[in-house]
């Protein structure tokens, strides 16, 4: 490829992410390269509207077009899968510097929102595990299309009727079920805590919880791991725990 080829590509590219204040390569009618425009610049819209129908209304369209524009125009995406654009756009809200003024919580809403779509593809192969295990007494084995999601914003409650002026901690769980089905789970610290350890090493659930226990620095350690059971076993109900090892 030669050199002037690759000058001409990232012209053409520059132009078609910012058309207003990048010249059109010499050469391009400018019939043909509107075309280019309309045509990627609505693909991205498409994969945005979709994905985050929530920050979309509650923005409104123009500001939402503006947003979905300045993110196409500045953010310097590496991935050629049209699905992981959300992703990048979540990306773009966290790290990048946006003249554009956004609510506290806009950012975390827009992450909450893209989980869906995250738990949905992710490529997983469920374990080898016995589903009527003792989830006490043996290894649990969690879902492996799971996330556990800690937020400072309720962002499972943000909508037109309900836009919080003040931080408020929330965990959730985003899963995907025996059905296909993604879904999402309320939880507390204690519970994303004792996911958080069975995910991260073979654990049996008494073992979660007596640390649990211990970090909590618990006066009946005995009384917190007998309602540990039932917790343990409303999580294996829903789906979010599968069982225990074989």
């Amino acid at each position: 490829m030669s050199a002037d080829f690759q000058h001409f590509q990232r012209a053409f590219a520059r132009h078609i992410r910012d058309p207003r204040h990048v010249p059109r390569p010499d050469g391009v009618p400018a019939r043909n390269m509107a075309v280019y425009q309309e045509l990627l610049f609505n693909n991205l819209c498409g994969f945005l509207d979709n994905c985050f129908p929530v920050c979309r209304a509650l923005l409104g369209e123009a500001r939402w077009r503006r947003l979905n524009r300045t993110f196409y125009r500045d953010w310097p995406s590496h991935t050629p899968w049209f699905r992981e654009i959300p992703r990048e756009f979540v990306r773009y809200l966290i790290e990048a510097r946006i003249s554009q003024p956004l609510p506290r919580w806009f950012a975390e809403l827009a992450h909450y929102e893209w989980s869906e779509l995250a738990v949905d593809v992710m490529d997983t192969t469920i374990p080898v595990h016995d589903p009527a295990g003792d989830l006490l007494g043996r290894e649990v084995i969690l879902n492996p299309a799971l996330m556990n999601l800690a937020y400072a914003w309720p962002v499972h409650r943000i909508g037109p009727e309900y836009r919080p002026r003040k931080p408020q901690p929330s965990h959730l769980v985003v899963y995907r079920d025996a059905n296909e089905t993604v879904q999402f789970t309320e939880i507390n610290a204690v519970t994303a805590r004792l996911l958080a350890l069975l995910a991260a090493a073979p654990t049996t659930g008494e073992t979660a919880l007596r640390l649990i226990a211990g970090e909590l620095r618990h006066p009946e350690p005995e009384l917190l791991i007998a309602h540990g059971v039932a917790l343990l076993e409303d999580l294996r109900c829903q789906g979010i725990i599968l069982g225990t090892q074989s």
